[in-house]
């Protein structure tokens, strides 16, 4: 990557172009599923104008042009995020893992991050794995996808 990704704090004025890429990013997990109802490409725009209420979504830019983004919320001790998407054009560059470090440090009061991805999203759960994240049990969504559910406890600081 020649240019500088930039990651900062979405706002309501980015959520059109937010949710235009997560349609964009999921139809390879509607293919993989042979699923098109699933939530992420599903999801209205009011939907998730009112998602900017309650979480914290970060948007990752290259050159101006919007090619990431990744939410959460907060809640008793625990972050849990959601929805990381990247441009697929831009895939396979440490966009994932950046918006991943970013959201983990915007909550550092966090003793815990829960995530979940299907199952069969190999590539999601090696991503999470290599970030520390450990798959902590399973359900079934439908008979045709199974969610995996992923944790991460942060470490307390040693006293020396």
């Amino acid at each position: 990557m020649t240019e500088e990704l930039s990651i900062s704090t979405a706002d309501a004025a980015d959520a059109a172009a937010i949710l235009e890429l997560q349609k964009l990013a999921y139809q390879s997990e509607a293919r993989l599923y042979d699923d098109w109802t699933i939530p992420p490409l599903v999801q209205t725009f009011e939907s998730i104008c009112e998602e900017f209420d309650s979480k914290t979504i970060l948007k990752a830019e290259l050159g101006g042009a919007l090619v990431g983004s990744v939410r959460a919320a907060y809640r008793d001790g625990v972050c849990e995020i959601g929805r990381l998407v990247v441009h697929p054009g831009h895939q396979r560059r440490s966009i994932g893992t950046r918006l991943m470090q970013a959201i983990e440090a915007h909550f550092p009061q966090a003793a815990r991050f829960d995530l979940f991805t299907g199952e069969r999203s190999v590539g999601n759960i090696r991503l999470y794995e290599r970030l520390g994240y450990r798959i902590v049990r399973s359900e079934e969504l439908s008979p045709a996808v199974t969610l995996v559910y992923l944790e991460k406890r942060r470490q307390a600081a040693t006293l020396l």
